[in-house]
């Protein structure tokens, strides 16, 4: 059985025989023998695919990963330390940051397309209202009559254009508070609107 594993291992081509061992693959690497990236390749590639698939979706977006991963292991195999770890870990855990990074920068661009509603509406009705004197439609009187908590509110949400959220800071309160007082402002002032 020895002897049928070292005929194997004669007939292999003169690459693979260089790194059989982990230290010599990195070796190899570290002086960017291609032929090290190729074995590297052939031989890691199915490990790191499967890491890759299971946090991204769908497969083309994971073999576009696994070929940015490849670059990015030539590019930084210098900073792989032999004493921290093996090489299998060190891939791992850089196959998992570019798998991390790349789902974070999706989730930070579908955040930016779906704004917050209800930041966004105060701010509108503030440039609908901007060129209307509040003073001339008696909106401010009616504003008035509501519980001072709730006027406060409006004041500064619809008068001075500020968002539910730099209400709640400016007001050192929770933004839930906010925004359950601004509602029942506002059904408050509906109630004023239909007596009047």
């Amino acid at each position: 059985m020895i002897e049928a594993n070292l005929t194997i291992l004669a007939n292999q081509p003169e690459n693979l025989n260089n790194y059989l061992s982990e230290d010599a693959l990195v070796q190899g690497l570290k002086l960017r023998k291609q032929d090290a990236f190729e074995h590297l390749y052939d031989n890691y590639k199915a490990a790191l695919y499967g890491s890759i698939s299971r946090m991204i979706r769908p497969d083309t977006a994971a073999e576009d990963l696994l070929q940015e991963l490849f670059v990015k292991i030539f590019n930084s195999i210098d900073s792989y330390d032999v004493s921290k770890g093996r090489l299998y870990t060190w891939l791992m855990q850089i196959t998992r940051n570019l798998c991390i990074d790349k789902l974070r920068s999706a989730e930070q661009k579908q955040q930016q397309k779906n704004r917050n509603f209800d930041d966004l509406v105060p701010a509108l009705n503030t440039q609908m209202i901007s060129g209307i004197s509040t003073d001339h439609i008696g909106l401010k009187r009616l504003v008035s009559e509501l519980p001072p908590e709730q006027r406060e509110i409006l004041e500064y949400m619809y008068f001075e254009g500020y968002t539910q959220t730099e209400t709640a800071e400016a007001l050192n309160l929770p933004l839930g508070t906010v925004k359950t007082r601004s509602r029942y402002a506002i059904i408050k002032l509906r109630a004023i609107f239909q007596i009047k």
